[in-house]
């Protein structure tokens, strides 16, 4: 397993600026977001990762003020990725940049200990302010998300969810990885679980979502994941 990458070490003079982690399976999109960040006068992007493994050993080596996470990594999954960080690291902020859908994952990611969530489609425009208020102790959300749940807990009406909403945190990331191919064995293994316990996820998912085998929930997890990774 590679060592996450970094530039900086504590100590260092550049140190007073706020260090920013970032964490994706995608180098262009690394890329990208040090760019957007490191041209930044008040924040140093301090390392990459590639892996929930390596951010965890990132976090750990480089001590960053704010871990910027993709939610789909090679090897589990972001929400899970936080809630072990942040049981580690309480004092470490973690920013989601995902393309999945935000309706979806952006208040699991605020109840997984994320400060919060942005589009990697709007992340051109909204990156930085995102990373600056969590820095600063506040939440970020886009605008129709902060509504959404708002009215929520005022009681008012919020748009319907999509179907697979239906699912808890820990269904959804074994949904996922069902479509990424993974065998339960695998699955238990990314996600600290019981094989045993890993298909009772599985068959609690197909029951909410009404798929009479587990073929037919194969099937639609394989194309939930494809519209995640592949938005029209």
């Amino acid at each position: 397993m590679n060592r996450p990458t970094g530039s900086c070490a504590p100590g260092e003079a550049q140190a007073r600026r706020w260090r920013v982690l970032i964490v994706d399976d995608h180098p262009l999109v690394r890329m990208g977001l040090r760019g957007l960040l490191e041209g930044e006068p008040d924040l140093l992007v301090c390392g990459e990762a590639s892996s929930l493994a390596e951010a965890l050993l990132g976090v750990r080596a480089l001590q960053p003020d704010l871990v910027v996470t993709d939610l789909s990594l090679g090897d589990g999954n972001g929400l899970e990725l936080i809630k072990r960080l942040l049981a580690q690291h309480p004092q470490v902020k973690v920013l989601v940049c995902s393309m999945h859908d935000e309706r979806l994952f952006a208040l699991r990611a605020l109840g997984a200990g994320a400060c919060g969530y942005v589009s990697k489609e709007e992340a051109g425009r909204h990156v930085v302010d995102a990373v600056r208020s969590c820095l600063r102790g506040g939440v970020w959300l886009s605008p129709a998300m902060t509504e959404q749940a708002v009215h929520g807990m005022r009681g008012g009406v919020v748009a319907p969810a999509p179907t697979i909403a239906c699912l808890t945190a820990r269904e959804l990331a074994v949904f996922e990885l069902i479509g990424r191919g993974q065998k339960p064995s695998q699955i238990a293994a990314q996600l600290h679980l019981s094989v045993k316990t890993v298909e009772s996820h599985r068959e609690k998912a197909k029951r909410k979502l009404n798929l009479r085998s587990g073929s037919e929930l194969t099937r639609s997890a394989m194309q939930w994941v494809e519209e995640q990774d592949h938005p029209a």
